[in-house]
């Protein structure tokens, strides 16, 4: 769920990588890369990072201490086994949750005055009015254009998204999802969100992959083959459609 505009700006459409509470520089760049990746060693981690191997293993120890990340031995063929670290729960909760408490606590309250379909209603609407805004302040750009402007609101939002396009087509991708706990009570929110790209970017939007399918991020594949009018509504959710 998106909560704020704000007109597209010149900065890279990758998620910032190392700006997390407490854990600026390389220590917070393991951290993001962990998020990005699901599960990475200690030399998958310097080869990304461009560090050596003893400084890698230096920061896990010490994020290992913290309990903000754990590990799993991995067993490939012949030789010792490689240890490959993840993120813990207190690690997850290190990164941007953005009004999702609010949003709960409201939506709470929509529901006893009107139930649960009130509640999908008012996120629809959300929905509904940043695609109008969005839509005239991205009328007349080009794929690649909408695509990145769009990941930087998201990564704005705090969804750590990035994007790329090509010709005719993209992957749109969010590292985080912002209000996952509201998600998982709402999940229409997902169906909201895919049709709300799909408008703003004029092309056909498929979800690849789900964080609440247990995936490390929602991906996104955009065909701009197939575009979108403009003027097309954002058109309730189907029965059961998630």
């Amino acid at each position: 769920m998106i909560h704020t505009m704000t007109a597209p700006s010149s900065h890279s459409s990758s998620p910032n990588g190392s700006s997390l509470p407490g854990h600026k520089g390389l220590r917070g760049a393991v951290l993001v890369e962990l998020k990005k990746a699901h599960r990475l060693t200690a030399k998958d981690l310097a080869t990304r990072l461009q560090i050596s191997l003893n400084a890698v293993r230096h920061h896990l120890k010490e994020l290992e201490a913290q309990a903000l990340i754990e590990y799993e031995r991995q067993h490939k063929g012949v030789g010792a086994p490689a240890f490959a670290y993840q993120l813990t729960a207190a690690g997850e909760a290190l990164f941007p949750r953005r009004y999702e408490a609010t949003l709960s606590d409201l939506l709470d309250h929509v529901v006893e005055r009107e139930g649960r379909a009130g509640a999908v209603v008012a996120l629809e609407a959300r929905y509904a009015a940043l695609t109008r805004r969005l839509q005239d302040q991205l009328a007349g750009a080009s794929p690649a254009e909408r695509m990145a402007a769009v990941a930087r609101l998201l990564s704005d939002e705090g969804y750590m998204a990035e994007a790329n396009a090509s010709s005719g087509s993209g992957t749109l991708i969010e590292h985080n999802c912002a209000v996952q706990a509201v998600a998982e009570r709402f999940p229409e929110i997902c169906a909201a969100e895919a049709r709300f790209l799909s408008a703003v970017l004029g092309a056909e939007v498929q979800r690849q992959e789900h964080i609440l399918s247990g995936c490390s991020a929602c991906e996104y594949r955009v065909h701009f083959s197939a575009p979108v009018p403009q003027s097309t509504p954002l058109a309730p959710p189907s029965q059961g459609q998630a």
